[in-house]
C-alpha cells in the first residue's frame, strides 16, 4: 500500500464514521474506541489504518522492536503501514538555557508495523486485566490526580451526580462500588484534561460529557473493566461534521493514553 493511498484510507474512514454516526449507527464507534484502548500510544488516524488493514490486530510494533522484545517477524508476514513522523533537529542560540536545539516535525513518513499474531519466539507478557475490580487501578488513578495537583475529596453534598470536576479539585461520592468508583474518576479525569481549558467555551454541556464519559469508556475497556455504553451519545451530536468528529476524537484519544501512560507504565 503507498502512503497516498493510506491518507485516503483515513479521511474516507473518517466521512464513513461521521456518516454512520448522523445515521444512528455506533458499530463503528465502538470499533474505533476499542483500538484507542488497546493501542493508546497511536494517533487516530494510525488506528483508522491499523483497523482497515489488521481489523483483528492484537498488539503492534515494528520490526526492531519485536528484534528487541526476543521475538521475530513470521516470514512473508504482512506489515501494517502506518504514518511515522520525521523530525528535524534545529540549533538555536539561547542565553536564557543551555539547551541549543530545538525538535520540528517537518513531515511524515511510511512505515510498517506487524501484529503480535505475526510473530514468534519468546513470550511477552500479558496486560494485566481485572474483572470488575479495579483496586490496584485505582490506587495508580488517584496518583495522577494527585501529580497534577488535582485535590480529591468525597462528599454526600454532591448527590445525586457521582462525581464532579471543577478546578483543581475533583469530588467523588462516597459509597460507590470499586468499578463504578473507577470509571467516575476516569470520568471527571477525563472532564479535567480536556475541558478545564480555554476550548471548554467552544463545547456544549452534552459535548463535554460525552468526551469525559468516552475517555472513562475507553480507560476501563483497557484495564478489562466492562464499561458503560454511555459513549454512543456521539450518535448525532456532530451532524455528520467530519471534521470536529475527528477533532474530537483525537482530544478523547489523547487524555485517554495520557491516563493509561500513568496507570499501565510498561505494560
Amino acid at each position: 500500500m503507498k502512503v497516498e493511498q493510506a491518507s485516503q484510507i483515513a479521511e474516507t474512514a473518517i466521512q464513513q464514521l461521521a456518516k454512520s454516526l448522523e445515521q444512528g449507527h455506533s458499530e463503528e464507534l465502538r470499533r474505533y474506541l476499542g483500538a484507542m484502548a488497546k493501542f493508546p500510544k497511536y494517533s487516530l488516524h494510525n488506528l483508522i489504518l491499523i483497523l482497515s488493514q489488521k481489523p483483528d490486530a492484537t498488539h503492534v510494533a515494528g520490526y526492531r522492536t519485536w528484534q528487541q522484545l526476543g521475538r521475530f517477524v513470521k516470514k512473508g508476514a504482512k506489515g501494517i503501514l502506518i504514518f511515522a513522523p520525521v523530525v528535524r533537529r534545529k540549533q538555536v542560540s539561547s542565553e536564557e538555557t543551555d539547551d541549543t536545539s530545538t525538535v520540528k516535525l517537518v513531515a511524515f513518513r511510511g512505515v510498517y508495523v506487524f501484529d503480535q499474531l505475526d510473530t514468534d519466539g519468546s513470550p511477552i507478557s500479558e496486560l494485566s486485566k481485572c474483572v470488575g475490580d479495579p483496586r490496584e487501578y485505582t490506587d495508580k488513578l488517584k496518583q495522577f490526580v494527585v501529580a497534577r495537583n488535582v485535590q480529591l475529596e468525597y462528599s454526600n453534598g454532591i448527590f445525586p451526580a457521582q462525581g464532579q470536576c471543577a478546578p483543581g479539585k475533583i469530588t467523588l461520592l462516597p459509597g460507590m462500588s470499586p468499578a463504578v468508583e473507577f470509571s467516575t474518576l476516569a470520568h471527571e479525569l477525563g472532564h479535567h484534561l480536556l475541558h478545564q481549558t480555554p476550548r471548554r467555551v467552544e463545547t456544549t454541556k452534552r459535548v463535554r460529557e460525552t468526551e469525559a464519559e468516552t475517555v472513562a469508556f475507553v480507560v476501563c475497556t483497557s484495564i478489562g473493566l466492562e464499561a458503560t455504553q454511555a459513549a454512543t451519545e456521539y450518535i448525532q451530536i456532530y451532524s455528520g461534521d467530519r471534521e470536529l468528529l475527528a477533532e474530537s476524537l483525537e482530544h478523547v484519544r489523547r487524555a485517554s493514553a495520557e491516563i493509561l501512560a500513568a496507570i499501565t507504565p510498561g505494560e
